[in-house]
C-alpha cells in the first residue's frame, strides 16, 4: 500500500512570503513602542531619530536587526550607570531594550509576530 503525498507549493510560497513580511513588521513595531516609550538617551535626538532604524536586508534569511548606529551608541547603552538627562525622554537609560529582552516586555515580539503573521497568512 502506497502513500501519496502531494504538496501545495503555492500555499507554501504564500506562508514563506507571510513570514517574511511578519517579521519585518514586527521589528517595525518594536522599533515604534521603543521611541514610544522614551527609554533611548537623548540629547539632540540624532541617535532615536536618525541612528536608529530597523534594517531588513537579509529578512528572506529570517532575520531582521534593530540598529542604533553611531560612536556613541554602544557607549550610552552598555553604561546603565550614567546619569541620563530625561527633559526629552523622562524614561532613558542605558540598556533600554532590556524591558523587551527579559523584563515586562519580553514577550511582545513574540505575541505580535504571532498576531501578525496570522493576519498576513490568513490563517
Amino acid at each position: 500500500m502506497a502513500t501519496t503525498i502531494k504538496l501545495n507549493m503555492e500555499r507554501i510560497k504564500q506562508l514563506t512570503d507571510a513570514a517574511v513580511i511578519s517579521l519585518e513588521q514586527t521589528v517595525e513595531e518594536l522599533h515604534t513602542d521603543v521611541l514610544q516609550a522614551d527609554v533611548i538617551p537623548r540629547d539632540l535626538g540624532t541617535l532615536e531619530n536618525v541612528k536608529t532604524f530597523v534594517d531588513t536586508r537579509s529578512s528572506k534569511r529570517g532575520k531582521v536587526r534593530l540598529v542604533f548606529n553611531g560612536p556613541y551608541a554602544r557607549r550610552l547603552y552598555f553604561h546603565p550607570e550614567y546619569n541620563f538627562q530625561t527633559n526629552e525622554n523622562p524614561n532613558a537609560k542605558g540598556e533600554w531594550l532590556k524591558d523587551w529582552i527579559d523584563g515586562d516586555k519580553k514577550d511582545f515580539v513574540k505575541d505580535r509576530f504571532k498576531q501578525i503573521y496570522k493576519r498576513n497568512a490568513n490563517i
